[in-house]
């Protein structure tokens, strides 16, 4: 019996003198952290999306405190975030942030494109696109699994028609959709886009064809009609060089297949 209350003082006793232990020395090795740190990652989106260029929201927050990082760096949060963060430093408006949005270039759904094969599988885009690209005839259009769509921390995403679409009014630019598109047809544009080539198949014309109605088969009509150079064909593929373009939508009205919206 003395034998079991000695082992139960002893290791008492133990437990005691580590747990002071461990309390000193969590004191003498304490970071004090700035409380504006806490109070910014209280007020931002909490997409983690690295839009701003850092590992997430909490990686962005200390940046703004400890290495002087931009205020402006956060799509999903926009200006009012902006005006909440300088009321917190104490400082003047780090400027407008852009406005960022995505865009999907295909216009491939159900009604314009054909299938080659009967796919039976994981219902998501990256598993599809491991079977020899996925069911769609065209191998660089959208699957319409909806990949992007159950990343997208504002729901503004819908699959109709197995394509993807995107309510440009609850879309905030944060970009988890193009990491989530195995085909990378979803961009990161800066508004306003007045015009979009929804398509990215670089295939020669004669080959679209049978597979997609819509598609851009590069006849270079919307390059030539357009009166600021904007546009080139690479790859068969109509590019829009934003820069340069002012709108005007000569390349709409021009475009055969109308895959330019």
């Amino acid at each position: 019996m003395d034998t079991l209350v000695q082992a139960i003082v002893s290791i008492t006793l133990i437990g005691l003198i580590c747990a002071a232990l461990l309390s000193f020395l969590g004191k003498l090795m304490y970071v004090k952290v700035d409380e504006r740190i806490q109070a910014i990652r209280d007020c931002m989106p909490g997409a983690n999306c690295g839009a701003c260029g850092f590992s997430g929201c909490d990686g962005y927050a200390s940046a703004m405190i400890v290495e002087g990082a931009p205020i402006n760096k956060c799509p999903p949060g926009g200006g009012d975030l902006v005006k909440r963060i300088s009321a917190i430093m104490g400082t003047e408006s780090g400027g407008d942030v852009a406005k960022l949005i995505a865009v999907v270039h295909c216009c491939g759904d159900t009604d314009t494109s054909n299938d080659k094969m009967e796919y039976r599988g994981l219902y998501t885009c990256l598993a599809a696109n491991e079977i020899f690209g996925g069911q769609t005839a065209c191998t660089f259009g959208c699957l319409g699994y909806g990949d992007c769509k159950k990343v997208c921390p504002s729901s503004a995403i819908c699959i109709e028609k197995n394509l993807a679409r995107i309510d440009l009014r609850k879309c905030t630019g944060c970009g988890l959709c193009v990491k989530a598109c195995p085909k990378k047809v979803i961009s990161i544009e800066t508004e306003p886009v007045a015009v979009v080539v929804k398509c990215k198949n670089t295939e020669k014309g004669a080959a679209l064809k049978d597979k997609c109605s819509k598609g851009c088969i590069g006849c270079m009509k919307c390059a030539k009609e357009c009166p600021n150079g904007a546009i080139t064909i690479v790859e068969s593929l109509a590019i829009i060089d934003y820069s340069k373009c002012d709108g005007c939508r000569k390349c709409i009205d021009s475009c055969v297949k109308k895959c330019i919206v």
